[in-house]
């Protein structure tokens, strides 16, 4: 089982995984935890370069094929094998941000990012996404003060640094696409509190669980 979760910078997604994995463990599951970009030692690499803030001048073409050569790397050393062994996967990020950021917001053509990301996941999807949803003016507040106050490295702000535009943009993107999937999505208001956003969550997840467990009892 692979769950994502998918939101604007400083919506809280680091957060709600430390939720959702200590609900998992209480409940039995095996898990792993991973994010996107920087899953694997190459990706971190990649994750270097994506996300310094000094890099501003980098193409949207070269960005998109950056995180989809990321993406590769991390279907198949890591997500891949684990879904495998029979554990759970977490990951902070996955394609749908490619299809928000690179496509709604950076421009480039949506059909051309679905073939690409059809090509890299190679028939893989996600059981489950959740868009932390949250107003960008907020989620921008929350995210500077993490990196003012060190929990959040100062090293990895090339997103935080673009305009307010940019990061409604890719709000509004987040909010396309999980009404054209709303099977796949959940959309949580983010501007809550995190236990009461982390109650929302898990019920939703303890759905889905429990519908995966029943179809498999079939087979």
């Amino acid at each position: 089982m692979l769950i994502t979760l998918e939101g604007i910078e400083g919506s809280g997604k680091t957060t709600q995984i430390d939720y959702i994995a200590a609900y998992l463990q209480k409940s039995g599951h095996d898990y792993f935890i991973t994010k996107e970009p920087g899953g694997t030692v190459l990706g971190a690499k990649i994750r270097s370069i994506l996300l310094d803030p000094q890099n501003n001048n980098i193409h949207p073409f070269t960005e998109l094929l950056l995180y989809a050569a990321d993406r590769v790397q991390h279907i198949q050393e890591v997500i891949k094998p684990m879904i495998e062994s029979g554990r759970i996967v977490i990951c902070d990020r996955f394609h749908d941000s490619t299809t928000v950021y690179q496509g709604f917001t950076r421009g480039i053509d949506l059909s051309l990012i679905r073939q690409l990301n059809s090509l890299v996941l190679g028939g893989l999807a996600p059981d489950i996404t959740f868009i932390l949803d949250l107003d960008p003016e907020i989620g921008l507040k929350r995210a500077w003060k993490q990196i003012r106050n060190g929990s959040r490295s100062e090293s990895e702000t090339r997103f935080e640094n673009e305009k307010l535009q940019f990061h409604e943009s890719i709000r509004n993107g987040y909010l396309e696409i999980a009404r054209q999937e709303p099977n796949r999505f959940v959309v949580v208001d983010a501007s809550g509190d995190p236990s009461h956003v982390r109650d929302i969550i898990l019920g939703q997840l303890e759905k889905s669980l429990r519908n995966r467990d029943s179809l498999g009892s079939f087979k």
